[in-house]
């Protein structure tokens, strides 16, 4: 397996249906793109949870997770389980967040997701960031959904474990669902880092990416 090395990364976007799923999917990810890019600029966006005990939740992780960044949240009040009858206003906020970044890699969730408020997200994302590399991130639950990867974010142990600490920490709302618990987290991981040969891992669906092999072989 070839691994690609993205270099260094000033700026990235990351957006979710619901408050917890940008940690869930992909928080030992930037917990290492924090720490490996320090001043990394982080937008958020997540479609639901404004006003309620889960936006202070989603706030206080968000800057646990990415130690030494400046992020930026922004929150919707789409209620949850409803994202499809609110098309109009997602693809509209969508446009607003595009908008006020310019990101190098956007992360969100992925289209095969049985979640409808993570499937519609990830079916629109795309239609407003054409000219970056997004990556579609997994979120374990009760749902068979669990994707078929194709892009692995190797972690070590700590990280992974941190991970789970700081999801326990900051989302104490969500403790009693009972697949949110470090085996299943720490079981998904280490599954994803048995696949690209490392101790755990985050994985991804890529979208689309251009591979220039003469450009890597100038540079050489």
């Amino acid at each position: 397996m070839i691994g690609l090395h993205a270099g260094p990364v000033s700026e990235i976007a990351v957006l979710g249906a619901h408050c917890d799923d940008i940690a869930i999917g992909m928080g030992g990810t930037l917990l290492t793109l924090a720490r490996a890019n320090p001043g990394l600029r982080v937008h958020a966006l997540v479609l639901s949870g404004a006003g309620t005990e889960r936006e202070a939740e989603e706030r206080a992780a968000l800057q646990a997770f990415c130690p030494g960044a400046a992020v930026r949240l922004t929150l919707h009040d789409v209620p949850d389980g409803r994202a499809p009858a609110h098309w109009d206003r997602i693809k509209n906020a969508l446009a607003d967040f595009h908008r006020s970044c310019d990101p190098q890699v956007v992360f969100c969730t992925q289209r095969r997701d049985a979640h409808q408020d993570h499937r519609l997200l990830a079916e629109l994302v795309p239609t407003e960031f054409r000219d970056q590399l997004t990556l579609g991130y997994e979120i374990l639950k009760w749902e068979t959904d669990t994707p078929t990867p194709t892009v692995y974010q190797p972690l070590d142990t700590l990280i992974a474990e941190e991970k789970v600490r700081l999801l326990h920490k900051h989302y104490p709302s969500q403790i009693a669902r009972d697949w949110f618990d470090e085996m299943s987290f720490l079981g998904l991981s280490r599954l994803r880092g048995v696949q690209c040969r490392a101790p755990h891992a985050e994985a991804f669906v890529l979208e689309k990416a251009v591979l220039d092999f003469a450009a890597l072989a100038g540079r050489e």
